[in-house]
C-alpha cells in the first residue's frame, strides 16, 4: 500500500491535479438533501455487501466534524488517524485505513472529529481516492454530509455513481431533487461531458402507511425524481439494534432491511432481483380470527 498521498497547496486551483492523477476504482457517493435519512447505514451496508461479493472495498467518511461511520461499522476505538491527517500528510494511508475484522477485503477511512471541514481539498480528496486505486480497490463509497456544503460536494465530484438516499417524504424528495442538480453540474464527470451514473435507495418505507395515504409511495418519489429505485429498505427496528451494536445491518442476515440491502448490492452488480417487502402482508385466516 502507498505510504503517503502527495497533495498540492490547499486552496490552489485543481485543473493540473485533475489531469495527472487516475482513479480506476469505481467511485460510489451515497448522498442526500436532508439529514437523518440513513446515508451511514447505507454507506456501511453497499460497502459490506459488496466486499462479501469479492470486491476489495474502501468506505471513507466524508463528515469532518460528526464523524459516525466508524461507530456503525465497530471500529471507532481502532481510529488513531483520519482522513483529514492524510489529506494534510501528517499521516500515511496505510496508518489511517481501517481494516474490517469481519471481511478481509474491507477498509474504513474515518473523518476527522475536530478539524473544520475546509481541511478537506479536491486535490487531496482526488490523491487518496487515486492512492486507493493503485492499490487495487475495486471499489470506494463514499459517505458524504447531507446538504450543498463542500464535504457533500467533495463527496460527488469524482464519483462514476450516486445512490441517493431518500425518506418517502415530500421535504426529503424536494432537498433530493437539488442533490441531483449538484451532480448534474458540479461533477468531474459533467465538467468532462459525462454523467454520473445515479439511482434512487428508498429507506424507512412502510408499505402500511403508504396504503394509508401518509407516505409516498415508491412510484410517486420515482416520478418526482426521474429515477428508478435500486432498492427499497423497509422501517425497521433493526437498523438502529445494528447501528448501536457496531454491525452494519446487511450482516444482520434475518433482517428485513438487511436482506433488502442484500438486494441492493446484487441489483448494483447488475443482478436481476424482485423488489421485496413493499406490499402490505396480507393476513391469513387465523391472523385475522386471532390477531397477531
Amino acid at each position: 500500500m502507498n505510504e503517503g498521498v502527495k497533495t498540492t497547496a490547499p486552496g490552489t486551483d485543481s485543473t493540473a491535479a485533475n489531469a495527472g492523477a487516475r482513479i480506476g476504482a469505481e467511485v460510489i457517493v451515497v448522498t442526500s438533501g436532508k439529514g437523518g435519512v440513513g446515508k451511514t447505514t447505507t454507506s456501511a451496508s453497499l460497502a459490506c455487501g459488496l466486499a462479501r461479493r469479492g470486491k476489495k472495498v474502501a468506505v471513507i467518511d466524508f463528515d469532518v466534524g460528526l464523524r459516525n461511520l466508524d461507530l456503525i461499522m465497530g471500529c471507532e476505538r481502532r481510529v488513531v488517524y483520519d482522513f483529514v491527517n492524510v489529506i494534510q500528510g501528517e499521516a500515511s494511508l496505510r496508518q489511517a485505513l481501517i481494516k474490517d475484522k469481519r471481511i478481509d477485503s474491507l477498509y474504513v477511512l474515518a473523518a476527522s472529529q475536530t478539524r473544520d471541514k475546509d481541511a478537506l481539498t479536491r486535490e487531496g480528496v482526488e490523491q487518496v481516492l487515486a492512492a486507493l486505486s493503485e492499490d487495487g480497490f475495486d471499489c470506494i463509497v463514499c459517505d458524504s454530509p447531507a446538504g450543498i456544503e463542500k464535504g457533500a460536494h467533495l463527496a460527488m465530484y469524482f464519483a462514476d455513481r450516486a445512490v441517493v438516499v431518500v425518506n418517502p417524504e415530500v421535504s426529503s424528495v424536494r432537498d433530493s431533487d437539488r442533490i441531483l442538480g449538484l451532480l448534474a453540474s458540479k461533477t468531474r464527470k459533467a465538467e468532462l461531458g459525462g454523467t454520473v451514473k445515479e439511482c434512487l435507495l428508498l429507506t424507512r418505507y412502510s408499505p402500511t402507511r403508504v396504503e394509508a395515504g401518509e407516505m409516498l409511495s415508491i412510484a410517486d418519489v420515482e416520478e418526482v425524481l426521474g429515477l428508478t429505485a435500486i432498492g427499497v429498505i423497509p422501517e425497521s427496528a433493526d437498523v438502529l439494534n445494528a447501528s448501536n451494536s457496531g454491525v452494519p445491518v446487511i450482516l444482520a442476515e434475518d433482517s428485513t432491511a438487511g436482506q433488502a440491502y442484500e438486494d441492493t448490492v446484487a441489483r448494483l452488480l447488475g443482478e436481476d432481483r424482485p423488489m421485496r417487502f413493499t406490499q402490505v402482508e396480507k393476513k391469513g385466516l387465523f391472523q385475522k380470527l386471532f390477531g397477531s
